[in-house]
């Protein structure tokens, strides 16, 4: 089956550092070429994959100072696909709304991942312009703003199984991985390792937008010596940064559409204490690889209780739910919804979708 995966530009596939739809975006299209498929990546230049790569621009956006306008790079690179339109299969897209008014005429066969927050009400107008366009959410809960919106089904995220290994948390501290923002709940965590006496380190990186906010909310509370900010990390020290860790922080103050590090958590073993705002029920099962709270206090009491949680039942948990085998499979079961009835695609990915699932099992 001949697929294209089309990506942000922001970041590389996958991002060197901080970055989630890109990270995603890459496991898909890798795991999609292990089982067979013909797959042509559109993304930044700087990507490494094992499918077709089609470069957008030569070098990540977000790394690349000489970048004034964003918009300019994904126009010109959606210009490309729809030129190579009959060339695909399906087109499976990653990029917001941006791509609709290219693909309005082709609902039969393009698929359009959501990865951000949807309760922003100027979003609706473009989802009621292009009514059209299957829609993919990446939980739950994520649709919960726009129920009417054309969803075709949820795929949740999942990693390569054996990109991070379990870990023992014998670092002994709270870890905190992530974005600086108030959203994001590091004062929070900062006050939760307070409480309990336990030392934080903070893994995040500070996007020009929320430089203000660091600046005046969160730098004064770094003075405290619990309080390490390790600042923005890649891929090779993030399994290490969480498998030696004793708990990940998770305190968010808004609705998280997924929440990729929570899945990243239970592949080194490491419990979640997290907030239950957005998708984080559908991921954290209270008691067996976390904690669900609602507030600093509850989060420090829960600190003790998770520290005494199975790791090894939190990484099984991690490979039943969450491995990028189970998350193609799910994403092959929708291609064929949306395929149907053409005559040889839906037969080829019959096939591929019992193999996709036999490699999950």
């Amino acid at each position: 089956m001949k697929i294209a995966q089309i990506a942000p530009l922001y970041e590389s596939c996958p991002p060197q550092l901080y970055g989630g739809t890109e990270r995603v975006v890459a496991y898909v299209t890798d795991e999609l070429v292990r089982i067979g498929h013909e797959v042509t990546l559109f993304a930044s230049g700087d990507s490494q994959t094992s499918a077709m790569l089609e470069p957008g621009c030569d070098y990540a956006l977000r790394l690349d100072s000489s970048v004034l306008d964003p918009l300019v790079y994904h126009l010109a690179m959606l210009d490309r696909v729809r030129r190579r339109v009959d060339e695909f299969d399906i087109l499976h897209f990653h990029t917001n709304y941006l791509h609709f008014p290219f693909f309005a005429e082709f609902p039969d066969k393009t698929v359009t991942t959501m990865h951000g927050r949807l309760d922003l009400s100027d979003l609706a107008v473009m989802m009621r312009a292009f009514p059209d366009l299957p829609l993919v959410s990446i939980s739950a809960a994520q649709q919960t703003p726009m129920p009417w919106a054309n969803w075709c089904g949820t795929v949740l995220h999942g990693l390569p199984r054996d990109l991070h290994r379990r870990g023992d948390g014998n670092g002994g501290y709270l870890a905190f991985l992530g974005r600086v923002s108030p959203e994001k709940g590091v004062d929070r965590a900062i006050a939760i390792a307070r409480h309990v006496g336990l030392p934080l380190q903070i893994a995040a990186k500070v996007d020009p937008v929320d430089c203000a906010y660091y600046e005046t909310a969160i730098v004064p509370l770094l003075q405290d010596p619990l309080i390490e900010f390790v600042g923005e990390i890649g891929e090779a020290d993030k399994g290490s940064f969480l498998g030696d860790a004793a708990v990940l922080l998770f305190p968010i103050d808004w609705p998280e559409p997924f929440g990729l590090v929570l899945i990243e958590a239970m592949a080194t073993g490491t419990p979640v204490i997290a907030f239950g705002r957005g998708s984080v029920p559908e991921i954290i099962e209270d008691g067996l690889t976390g904690f669900i709270v609602d507030s600093v206090d509850a989060a420090a009491a829960a600190v003790p209780l998770a520290r005494q949680l199975d790791r090894c039942a939190i990484r099984r948990r991690f490979e039943q739910r969450f491995t990028a085998e189970r998350m193609v499979y799910d994403y092959l079961r929708i291609y064929d919804q949306i395929l149907t009835p053409q005559s040889s695609v839906p037969e080829f990915l019959a096939d591929q979708t019992q193999r996709a699932a036999q490699a999950a099992d």
